[in-house]
């Protein structure tokens, strides 16, 4: 039988099929393996070795984890507004109900799960410098489970991590220096003065006029950072800036479905949608980066940031000795996309939270005013007056410790580490929930959920009890780069608004913040304007 088998033209066909089946039943056996230890047990190896420590929290669910509660929370909390008579700025539990509620429940340090991944909450200023100071370097990294997502959105200096990380920040240090910065204030101003034109055109002879200032923010910042940033206008940049609004609600909603296994590979609407938006951005952004580098050949165009950034990334590369420069056309264009991501959303919802909550609280408005018109007058906002804004700055970090625009940070252990008395296992996964840690009244006092201003009088070294415990722009050495450029801007901004109106919320405002990809507002931001 054996030798008819031999002989048979079909015996070769029959092999490569048994080798075949057999290939897929390994790779079949292998998923499985795979699948099981993902979401079973790995999770309960890694749950037995928090627990055991006496580290309190939540067990693990199969296959979900807490993702239905935490959804559940989110949908409660953002079904109803705020009350304006009481407690307006007690915004955690509305911004991160399922992070408070933990917190609440379980104290400062607790373990949750996200999906399969455990995810221990760090509402512990002391703590939360430790995982983003550099001690820990190469210990503590990007959470990978989203990292990918973070990719799809901006794929610059957040994402990186390691010498391409470094590189990349030493080369965009020197662009964002302050006193470069400080020669980007006329388009600052120029940027501020079309709006404070715009509004005062709208209000007219009749003198008031309601406004709803969040678009008008997203328009002002856009616009400062189509200018500031890469020399072009308003009209050039409206689409790139659309586009990435536009991803980073996609993000959310694509974090927010990262337990489901494979979901990233899925054809789903979303994933196209978001594939597509980062291609046409991409497109965008190397026309603008052609244009700025034929203008450099004419020895025109370096002084904004996109200039100065290619300026720096020829210069270091040469001084490297390395023919191929340091930063490719594809990492700029990653970098760019996070300029218009965090230069525009940031700054709009800092001065957005800012004109609302000195609307409740007219006697800073009155105070701000006041100090504006004494070191300007009514002439355009200058560096040298700029640094002489005590009191503008107090109210704008008060409303970054209540309203902070990016709500929580993540990091991952990618090694076994000890961190407060516990070892952790590689592959636990840090929430560090900033607007719990800005609330927390064992580190501001009883009165953290109101507007004061003044505990910031001494600077941010001493507004606290557990100092710094002020994250806005995150910590260590990964703060936020572009935290002086956002703060000039903003003090640029108010000092303009204020010098020409005075504003009250409308009877028309909802109070609702709302978590997307920052802490914005859910049913906008309508003020009313008065012309002085």
């Amino acid at each position: 039988m054996a030798i008819i088998l031999c002989a048979s033209p079909a015996a070769p066909l029959w092999s490569l099929l048994f080798c075949a089946l057999g290939a897929l039943a390994v790779a079949a056996l292998w998923g499985a393996w795979r699948a099981l230890d993902r979401f079973w047990l790995r999770p309960r190896r890694l749950g037995r070795a928090l627990r055991s420590q006496g580290l309190p929290g939540t067990a693990y669910r199969f296959p979900s984890g807490d993702m239905t509660e935490f959804l559940r929370l989110a949908a409660a909390a953002y079904s109803e507004p705020m009350p304006l008579a009481s407690s307006p700025h007690a915004v955690a539990p509305r911004a991160l109900p399922f992070d408070h509620s933990i917190t609440r429940q379980h104290g400062n340090l607790a373990v949750t799960w996200y999906g399969p991944e455990p995810r221990v909450i760090v509402n512990d200023a002391k703590l939360m410098r430790e995982i983003l100071g550099n001690k820990h370097a190469g210990v503590f990294g990007k959470q990978k489970s989203v990292l990918w997502v973070e990719r799809l959105l901006a794929n610059g200096l957040t994402t990186h991590q390691g010498e391409k990380w470094a590189t990349h920040r030493r080369i965009i240090n020197h662009a964002f220096h302050l006193e470069k910065l400080k020669r980007m204030l006329p388009d600052f101003a120029a940027c501020c003065s079309e709006l404070i034109g715009r509004w005062e055109n709208s209000v007219g002879s009749e003198g008031v006029q309601e406004i709803d200032v969040w678009p008008e923010f997203q328009n002002l910042t856009g616009d400062v950072i189509s200018r500031a940033a890469f020399g072009s206008s308003l009209s050039e940049g409206r689409r790139i800036f659309q586009l990435q609004s536009e991803q980073a609600q996609n993000a959310v909603n694509m974090a927010n479905r990262m337990h489901i296994p494979g979901y990233r590979f899925l054809p789903t609407k979303l994933n196209k949608r978001m594939k597509a938006n980062a291609r046409e951005v991409e497109t965008l952004l190397k026309g603008i980066i052609s244009k700025k580098e034929r203008a450099m050949k004419n020895g025109l165009g370096n002084d904004d940031l996109l200039g100065l950034l290619l300026e720096t990334n020829t210069k270091e590369s040469q001084e490297s000795g390395s023919t191929k420069a340091m930063m490719s056309t594809e990492d700029i264009i990653g970098e760019l996309k996070l300029f218009y991501f965090a230069g525009m959303e940031t700054t709009a919802v800092l001065l957005t939270w800012t004109m609302v909550l000195l609307s409740m609280h007219p006697e800073w408005q009155d105070r701000a005013r006041e100090e504006v018109l004494r070191i300007f007058g009514k002439n355009q906002p200058d560096s040298e007056g700029m640094n002489q804004l005590k009191t503008v700055t107090m109210i704008l970090h008060e409303v970054l410790r209540l309203y902070p625009p990016i709500l929580l940070l993540g990091r991952e252990t990618y090694q076994e580490t000890e961190l407060g008395g516990v070892r952790y296992p590689p592959g636990v996964v840090f929430s560090l929930p900033i607007v719990c840690i800005h609330h927390n009244p064992g580190v501001w006092g009883e009165d953290a959920d109101e507007f004061r201003p003044e505990r910031f009088a001494e600077g941010v070294s001493k507004a606290s009890k557990d100092a710094p415990a002020f994250f806005p722009f995150g910590w260590g050495s990964r703060i936020c780069v572009g935290q002086n450029f956002a703060l000039l801007e903003a003090k640029m901004g108010l000092a303009m608004i204020l010098q020409h109106f005075l504003f009250e919320l409308s009877p028309s405002y909802t109070h609702a913040p709302c978590a997307v990809s920052t802490l914005q507002p859910q049913y906008g931001a309508q003020i009313k304007l008065k012309k002085l």
